[in-house]
This record gives structure tokens, C-alpha cells and sequence, in this order.
């Protein structure tokens, strides 16, 4: 009988702390997910800023979103999201995660600001696997190359000014990196010449 009931007594230990431990884990991640998103929120927050001036909108761009079937030239074979600037309830830019197909290393996932005009305010590549030292000159924290997108728009430069200098356009390429740029600069102007496509649908958002 004493053993049957140290057997129980374990088993009723082990279950305790099987819930105990079950409940702490689920906390643990409750918690640490909830860190996760508003990390990724700030972050993306952050990159609104950068590439789109704080005049421009008084609207929430993490809210205000809206999907676009897929088509070539914004690179997805599954759509995707923008993100629509509003000032005073008029829509004054869209925001693209966009992708540049066929990098060195594969795809690069970017943003893209374009203003009511058709004019670039600002882009960020977000994600990439680029070679370090090389393609990865894309990222900011490595090159202001990706700066050179600013006010740029169909009309300056022209279309056969949109590529890289080797390939006859107004683009600089990297030394020893020719695919990574591009890629960025086509989707790019893909991205502009999509929304010139689009333009009165976009703004009628």
C-alpha cells in the first residue's frame, strides 16, 4: 500500500509540474510573441519613415493597406501589399513591397514610395541573400547607392535611362556586382510604370 501510494504521490508531482511547466511555456510565448511583433511593427514603422517625408501623410501606413493581384512587374507570382499614404483623407503616395526577381542570389523583397505624381520618395531593399561585400552594397547600412532612386520617375531619366551604366542606363553598378543592381533598378521602374498603369485606381483607394 506504502508503495502504491509513493506511486501516486510521484505521479501527481510529475502532473503538477507537467501543467506548471506547459503554462510557462505558453506565457514564455505570449510574451516573447508579442515582443516579436512590435519589433517587426517599429521596424517597419522605421522604414516608412525613410523613404516617405512625414508631410506627406497623417494616416496610420501600418493599417491602411490594400492588395494587388499579382502581375510581372511588381515580381510576384502571388500579389502583393501596399501601403496607401493619406493626408487629410486624400491619398497623397502608395507605399509597394515590391520584389526585384533574379538577383545574384535570388529575390530581393523592397519597398517602394512612389507620390501621387508618379515620383519615387524614397526606396529600401528589406530582404535579401546577396554575397556580403558585394550585393549587399543595396542595403543602406552599406552604400547610399540605394538613395540614388530618390525623386527619380519615368520621365528623369527616360526609359532607357533606367538600368545600370554597363547596360547603357544612368544607374551605377557595383565593382565586381553588375546582377544586384539590376535587379533593383528593374523593379524599380517596373514598379513606377506599374503604378502609371494603375494610377487612377491606386488614388481612388
Amino acid at each position: 500500500m506504502e508503495l502504491f501510494a509513493s506511486i501516486r504521490r510521484n505521479s501527481l508531482g510529475l502532473a503538477i509540474f507537467a501543467v506548471l511547466t506547459a503554462g510557462l511555456i505558453a506565457i514564455t510565448h505570449q510574451l516573447t510573441d508579442h515582443t516579436i511583433k512590435n519589433n517587426i511593427l517599429e521596424a517597419q514603422i522605421s522604414a516608412f519613415n525613410e523613404i516617405l517625408p512625414a508631410n506627406l501623410y497623417d494616416n496610420d501606413l501600418t493599417k491602411d493597406v490594400a492588395f494587388l493581384p499579382a502581375d510581372p512587374l511588381l515580381g510576384s507570382e502571388e500579389g502583393i501589399k501596399i501601403h496607401i499614404a493619406r493626408k487629410d483623407g486624400e491619398v497623397t503616395a502608395i507605399i509597394f513591397e515590391t520584389i526585384a526577381p533574379r538577383g545574384y542570389n535570388g529575390n530581393l523583397d523592397m519597398l517602394v514610395a512612389i507620390d501621387k505624381n508618379g515620383v519615387v520618395t524614397g526606396s529600401r531593399v528589406i530582404s535579401h541573400k546577396e554575397t556580403p561585400g558585394l550585393g549587399d552594397k543595396v542595403e543602406l547600412k552599406k552604400s547610399k547607392w540605394i538613395l540614388s532612386f530618390s525623386n527619380k520617375s519615368l520621365d528623369n531619366p527616360d526609359l532607357k535611362g533606367w538600368g545600370v551604366k554597363k547596360d547603357g542606363g544612368d544607374f551605377d553598378q557595383f565593382t565586381g556586382a553588375t546582377i544586384t543592381p539590376r535587379a533593383v533598378v528593374r523593379a524599380v521602374k517596373n514598379t513606377l510604370i506599374y503604378f502609371e498603369q494603375h494610377q487612377d485606381t491606386l488614388l481612388a483607394y
